[in-house]
């Protein structure tokens, strides 16, 4: 009988036991030069992954209704009213900041809602993900699982 206390593979393996196992997972030497948890790519190259999409949206600082990002100086929010081209849809509005404007202004603007003509005005946008298609936004009449589930008896 063996002098191993355990059955398991690697417990008290030496050498020459190793040698006479076929090398089944080796993996290949890493690449001269490169990091030590590098993964070597395939000949087709890296694998793009099945990622939701990204859409720039303006929105509106009151409501949250879609705007379009072309705001001009006299623009509202068609919801709501609010003027667009304000402090509180500019990218640089911060009330942290000196004169609650992350630019250098040499005066505080007032009131931070309303349309005023500043040459710094940047449009507040955000990214959001694309999470609906075209196919499916317009619903159809009758619930496409509803139909599927009838389909099945006929």
């Amino acid at each position: 009988m063996s002098e191993r206390k355990y059955r398991q593979h690697g417990y008290q393996d030496d050498d020459r036991d190793r040698a006479r196992q076929p090398d089944r997972d080796r993996r290949p030497p890493p690449a001269p030069g490169a990091p030590a948890a590098t993964r070597r790519l395939s000949s087709e190259g890296a694998r793009n992954p099945n990622l939701m999409g990204y859409h720039e949206v303006v929105k509106c600082a009151r409501c949250g209704a879609p705007v379009d990002p072309a705001i001009l100086s006299l623009s509202t929010c068609a919801r709501c009213g609010q003027s667009l081209h304000s402090c509180a849809q500019c990218a640089y509005f911060d009330t942290s900041a000196t004169f609650e404007c992350a630019q250098k202004i040499p005066a505080r603007i007032s009131p931070k809602d309303a349309a005023n003509d500043c040459t710094l005005f940047a449009v507040r946008a955000s990214w959001e993900r694309e999470t609906s298609s075209t196919a499916s936004a317009a619903p159809s009449p009758e619930s496409s699982a509803k139909k599927a589930f009838d389909d099945l008896f006929k």
